[in-house]
């Protein structure tokens, strides 16, 4: 799976999770970028997206998460495709 394919499902459950269908992230997205993406719809995504794509992220990897572009590399090394 490309990086892109995998910010795309990500702004699909992000999309989803917030009710707001003008979310499009990037690989330099912060959470405080995206209006109400808080602590608990930042649970609620590492969880969808690990549901999503069959991924588990331990506790330490999802508190140093500082970008979405981190999440997309920390999926690619769980897949064999380091980025």
């Amino acid at each position: 799976m490309t990086d892109t394919e995998i910010l795309n499902i990500f702004t699909r459950i992000l999309r989803d999770l917030l009710g707001d269908e003008g979310i499009v992230l990037t690989e330099a997205t912060e959470r405080p970028d995206v209006p109400g993406w808080d602590s608990f719809a930042y649970v609620n995504f590492i969880v969808a997206a690990e549901g999503q794509l069959g991924v588990r992220f331990r506790v330490a990897d999802v508190e140093s998460f500082q970008t979405v572009g981190d999440i997309v590399a920390a999926v690619q090394k769980q897949s064999g495709n380091p980025a």
